[in-house]
């Protein structure tokens, strides 16, 4: 007869504590990707709902966009605070403390909220982006798992549970929306921790591995933009066109983040006094500012601007001089009630716009080799973060040849970018941190 053999203690413990250490954060990272794709999909559902009626009724979007500016501002406010904006901001501040604002910026509500407000903004024609929140989706997902944690395990080698699973979750949620797995690791260093830490990488990686896997298997091998085609001749101009895009890049990103950072400078006393006494009123009216901007520019202005930026990309989009001022102050109309989105795609379509604008006087230059540059130009000035905007650039449109001209690009606009305003995620995280609620 023979005797069953059971494992002994310490091989159930051994299991447990690999089951703590790797595959909490494993299953957490497939359940980002997953919710990181389905995500993408909902939001190129609703913008893609909203193109069809405002198609066929021009004047719908002076309806429609001010009634969802109204409606998104009263939710956030009602049951989703900590919802608002893009959602870094709430990283980086969690990724401060924690312990204390972890609970209340990263948690399923806010999850839901940030996906439910967003989907409801672009619904509306809002100029906002996905990328942005699915850092913060995938943050709080991943935040929420510390409660499968024992208390032994809150801190691991000296770094703090919490702050392991939100700077994984954020980089994930990254890699994901934008198959930019390398993105995901340099933005976790650059923008979200400004430092390399040796206990966190490995968790970080993994994470970034499970959520990119997920979204490959979904989504397949794709790039964001596509590929950008250049030959092996570089323009003796191009020196030119770097310097010239990167400072003009990096004075618009930079009066951006001086206009969403600095609202009490230059909005009328009495408006920011309304803005303060009646948030939905004044969500309305920024619906029909965006709006109006919207129906002036031929619907170009709406939504992320993704569909602009590859147009522009491959040649297809003819938008004139003007479409990087409107579609700037769009954004910034979308961003001031407070309602959820993101900055990345906007921003990436804002530049290249700028790119496009600027093939008049470097005619002799590729367009998509302008483009590249203004989008990375205008991406680094806004979060001031050179190395994240050009390898997220180079990951996102397979530009390989141009990683000097990138890299170069970025450096300058974001230089010239903090003479107009500090960095606008960590300005944003700041106040989160000096209120808590």
């Amino acid at each position: 007869m023979r005797i069953p053999v059971f494992p002994d203690r310490r091989a159930l413990r051994r299991a447990r504590r690999l089951w703590l250490h790797y595959g909490v954060v494993w299953l957490g990272a497939v359940a980002t990707g997953l919710v990181a794709v389905m995500y993408a999909w909902l939001i190129d559902f609703g913008y893609d709902t909203f193109l069809r009626y405002t198609t066929r009724f021009w004047w719908l979007p002076l309806v429609l966009t001010p009634a969802v500016g109204a409606l998104g501002v009263w939710i956030t406010r009602r049951w989703f605070a900590g919802a608002e904006g893009s959602g870094i901001p709430q990283v980086i501040a969690t990724l401060h403390d924690g312990r204390e604002l972890g609970p209340r910026l990263l948690n399923l509500r806010i999850l839901v909220g940030k996906i439910a407000v967003s989907f409801l903004s672009i619904l509306g024609g809002f100029t906002i982006g996905r990328e942005g929140p699915t850092i913060h989706v995938g943050a709080a997902l991943m935040f929420s798992l510390r409660r499968f944690y024992p208390a032994r395990f809150r801190s691991l080698r000296g770094v703090s549970l919490e702050r392991k699973l939100a700077l994984a979750g954020a980089a994930a949620g990254l890699s994901a929306a934008f198959n930019a797995p390398l993105a995901g690791v340099v933005f976790a260093i650059e923008e979200l921790t400004r430092s390399f830490e040796t206990r966190t990488s490995g968790v970080l990686i993994t994470a970034i591995i499970f959520a990119g896997v997920v979204s490959l298997g979904l989504q397949g091998n794709y790039t964001y933009f596509g590929t950008i085609n250049i030959d092996g001749h570089f323009p003796d101009l191009l020196v030119v066109a770097v310097v010239l895009l990167g400072i003009l890049t990096g004075v618009a990103g930079g009066a951006f983040c001086w206009l969403l950072l600095n609202t009490g400078r230059w909005m009328p006393a009495r408006l920011v006094e309304w803005r303060k006494g009646h948030p939905v009123a004044f969500g309305a009216a920024c619906g029909l500012f965006i709006a109006v901007i919207g129906v002036v520019a031929g619907g170009h202005t709406f939504g992320s601007g993704y569909a602009e930026a590859r147009g522009m990309l491959e040649g297809h989009s003819q938008l004139g001089v003007s479409y990087p001022l409107l579609k700037m102050a769009s954004m910034v109309g979308s961003y001031l009630p407070g309602a959820p989105g993101g900055l990345f795609a906007p921003s990436l379509a804002i530049g290249a716009g700028i790119g496009n604008a600027l093939h008049l006087l470097f005619g002799q230059m590729q367009l998509p080799m302008l483009i590249a540059l203004g989008m990375v130009g205008y991406l680094a000035a806004v979060t001031q973060s050179p190395i994240t905007s050009f390898v997220i650039v180079i990951e996102m449109i397979n530009g390989h040849a141009l990683v000097l001209s990138l890299m170069a690009t970025a450096l300058i606009s974001s230089q010239v970018s903090k003479l107009f305003a500090p960095p606008l995620y960590e300005a944003l995280a700041q106040r989160y941190i000096a209120k808590p609620e």
